[in-house]
């Protein structure tokens, strides 16, 4: 069984996981509007990790690591190393071993980089995935070269699937999945070329819904496949994932969630929809998503499970999303609990569905966590409370 030995979160809601669960929990928004921000004209809301807090945390770092000589890290990569030291506090692992295999999803990185004005002080080649990838696992001295996955909205869900996939072949021990991406001009603009962007803190399935917002994270989890036994007990277990593209289109979902569907069923064989707590969705809060997520949901037999989404505290956290609401979910059903949906007031989708508006106890044992994306990515990841 794989399981979820440790993990760690840090975004505009804190820098540990217990802090970021205890504020979502509490009903408290990451999210703040920003003017003029990269000389943008048009404000937008989002949620960004604090610099000041992030460089004192990161000259904290003590692992008998140190920087790779003369390397100028980004923000990204600060975060997603003190990220990967956090969650290593609470366990024995080295991560110097050559047993122990690095992931890091990320959907830009530093492209913030293609900026020539801003490359002053940074590598090149640091634009580059594997290159922050590369740092990251250097600093921690792992000699193993790491794998990079950027698939788009799916990309943290996708990169824990591959960890477990890894660990099944029996060439490493653990994982250490970390998902990571940061605010920037050319992300910003580029979400409001497509008229996505908010004017106010999104509301994911609600009817007067609007559009996204985005937001800054780096979350780590550490996965280990471990025969069942009494020691994992309490522990999130990794039961199943899929990931299907239905190649519907570069931007916009299936009108019948055709990719989404078809992992859903994957995941969902031989169990029954009832011993589902809940579903936490991707519900971006953008008319299509949501509404191709009804409709998968429903063909799937899920709409009558509740559904939550997480995008109302942290934003759509890009490469880091699937990570960040994985570990926030295992969170809450270690707890019996199921988190309502911030921003969710009226029923928005022609599909009916079971949208949690407040935050409410559960005994079962399940969850799913979705994610869709661009170019008709989708992924389904089921979880289980040993």
């Amino acid at each position: 069984m794989t399981v979820l030995l440790s993990d760690n979160i840090i975004s505009g809601l804190g820098f540990t996981t217990e802090e970021n669960y205890r504020n979502v929990k509490q009903g408290e928004c990451g999210l703040q509007l920003f003017s003029g921000r990269y000389d943008i004209p048009e404000p937008f809301i989002a949620s960004e990790i604090d610099d000041e807090r992030l460089e004192e945390a990161f000259g904290d770092v003590k692992y008998g690591v140190r920087p790779v000589d003369g390397v100028n890290y980004t923000k990204l990569e600060k975060a997603s190393i003190v990220s990967v030291a956090e969650a290593l506090k609470d366990t024995n692992i080295d991560p110097a071993d050559n047993r122990v295999l690095f992931v890091l999803s990320t959907t830009k990185g530093n492209v913030f980089l293609v900026d020539e004005k801003e490359r002053g002080g940074y590598e090149r080649n640091q634009i580059y995935l594997w290159r922050s990838a590369e740092l990251i696992t250097e600093f921690f001295g792992n000699p193993n070269r790491p794998v990079v996955i950027s698939n788009a909205c799916v990309s943290g869900a996708s990169a824990m699937i591959t960890a477990q996939r890894e660990l099944l072949s029996g060439r490493y021990d653990y994982a250490i999945v970390t998902g990571a991406d940061v605010l920037s001009k050319f992300i910003v603009s580029g979400f409001q070329s497509f008229k996505a962007l908010s004017q106010e803190v999104c509301r994911p399935f609600d009817a007067s819904r609007t559009g996204l917002n985005i937001g800054e994270a780096a979350a780590t989890v550490i996965m280990a496949e471990h025969p069942e036994n009494e020691r994992n007990n309490g522990n999130i277990i990794l039961t199943a994932g899929a990931v299907r593209n239905d190649a519907n289109h570069i931007s916009g979902p299936s009108r019948t969630g055709e990719g989404l569907y078809l992992a859903l069923r994957n995941v969902l064989k031989g169990i029954d929809p009832g011993e589902i707590a809940f579903v936490n969705a991707h519900g971006t809060a953008t008319p299509y998503n949501d509404e191709m997520e009804s409709v998968a949901l429903t063909r799937a037999g899920l709409q009558d499970v509740p559904v939550n989404s997480l995008k109302g505290y942290f934003g759509h956290t890009l490469g880091a999303a699937g990570v960040l609401e994985s570990v926030i979910s295992a969170r809450a059903l270690k707890e019996g609990t199921i988190l309502k949906t911030y921003g969710f007031e009226t029923p928005g989708v022609t599909n009916p569905l079971h949208i949690v508006k407040e935050t409410q106890a559960t005994t079962k044992r399940r969850f799913i966590k979705m994610l869709s994306g661009f170019g008709g990515c989708n992924v389904a990841v089921l979880y289980t409370k040993h």
